[in-house]
């Protein structure tokens, strides 16, 4: 560890982040149920699968996040669809001092957890305005979905490399 001038150790840069804005870039709601309607309660069993990306933008220290969201409803006695929801939201973000190695789980990680109480909201309102009970989203683990990503990553790179001959 070094030592400045005044015999303090050197301090790491502070992280910036700003939300420069965040949208749906796209999004579908089919309320299959309405089709046939169901007699009697139904139970429903909600799927959500979530799919992150990130790139880099020509401007400054900007960054693009999408989050993917699937959401899908069957009751659970017939396996029979209730509702499909597809999201697709943006975050736009300005991140200063953040050391390249670490920005790749910061926006995948940090990022995610700045736009998903907005994402809850929309998939909440538009199940709601569909004809269902409000799907109130749990909280996602946006860590433990990252390593998740970077196993399965792990595991598929020995099979994509070609065979020798």
């Amino acid at each position: 560890m070094t030592e400045d001038q005044n015999g303090a150790a050197p301090q790491a840069p502070q992280v910036k982040m700003n939300v420069l804005t965040q949208y749906i870039r796209d999004m579908s709601f089919e309320n299959i149920l309405s089709r046939k309607p169901a007699t009697g309660q139904v139970q429903p069993d909600v799927k959500v699968q979530v799919a992150l990306d990130a790139k880099k933008r020509e401007t400054g220290n900007q960054y693009e996040v999408l989050m993917k969201l699937t959401v899908t409803s069957n009751a659970k006695e017939t396996a029979e669809p209730m509702f499909l929801l597809e999201l697709e939201y943006v975050g736009l973000f300005n991140i200063e001092g953040v050391p390249d190695e670490q920005m790749h789980p910061f926006l995948l990680i940090e990022c995610p957890r700045m736009l998903f109480p907005f994402v809850r909201r929309i998939v909440s309102d538009v199940t709601r305005d569909g004809g269902f009970p409000p799907l109130n989203l749990d909280t996602i683990d946006f860590v433990a979905l990252y390593r998740a990503e970077l196993q399965r990553r792990a595991a598929a790179q020995p099979a994509e490399q070609p065979l020798p001959n």
